[in-house]
């Protein structure tokens, strides 16, 4: 199910291109970082969740590629780019083969599963 976002028509026309562009570097790399590997990790200096995903996919022996934007005390404007952008409100940000598939828990789950190894 899509989540509720304002339609073009609902933003004025002088601030659409404001919106449109905010911060689109940083989406623009973690895009091109999606394309280049199967598996993503975004997250951030100090929070555990990153560090907690990492740690999973390092024990199971999958391969991915970790980008850090900031920390607790600075790069909030980077991850609120990325987090308008997904839609996913927290960190980390896993992507398997293009697709969101949630924070640590949901990689977790995903591995204790085997729908990870499916997805590969």
């Amino acid at each position: 199910m899509p989540r509720p976002i304002l339609s073009e028509a609902e933003i004025h026309p002088a601030v659409r291109d404001k919106i449109a562009g905010y911060r689109a570097g940083i989406v623009k790399e973690v895009r091109a970082a999606i394309a280049a590997n199967e598996i993503v990790v975004v997250g951030m200096k100090q929070n555990p969740f990153p560090k907690k995903a990492r740690k999973l996919l390092d024990e199971a022996g999958l391969a991915y590629q970790y980008l850090e934007y900031g920390s607790y005390f600075g790069g909030w404007r980077q991850r609120l780019a990325l987090k308008l952008w997904t839609g996913w409100p927290t960190l980390p940000m896993v992507f398997v083969k293009g697709v969101l598939v949630g924070g640590a828990s949901d990689l977790e789950a995903l591995l204790k599963s085997g729908e990870l190894a499916r997805k590969r």
